[in-house]
């Protein structure tokens, strides 16, 4: 299967949210992520040591999948960019809420 086969599939597999604004994600909802050239899915389970948030991200149609994962305790963020996009996804854990937004880049 191909990566853009791959990411369509869980696309449509998990339910997609627009992040425009600020979104309550609920675990195992998928959220389409786009930055540009970059694309894929993003979701979350719960886990004893927090949100254990995963995001595979490919570019273009033949580009190799990355996987991050990440476990996130209340309060914590984490903001996911690449160096060619004006902004990027910030997703944030308030409490029991994953928090899903659109945030500006930053420079160095």
């Amino acid at each position: 299967m191909s990566v853009r086969s791959s990411l369509l599939a869980a696309a449509v597999t998990f339910a997609s949210l627009g992040a425009a604004h600020a979104n309550g994600l609920r675990p195992i909802e998928g959220l389409s992520i786009n930055l540009g050239d970059v694309s894929g899915v993003a979701y979350y389970t719960v886990e004893p040591d927090g949100f254990r948030v995963v995001t595979t991200l490919a570019q273009g149609e033949a580009g190799t999948p990355i996987r991050f994962v990440t476990v996130l305790a209340p309060g914590q963020r984490v903001v996911v960019s690449t160096p060619y996009q004006a902004t990027a996804l910030e997703v944030s854990r308030k409490g029991d809420e994953l928090l899903v937004r659109r945030a500006s880049t930053f420079s160095n």
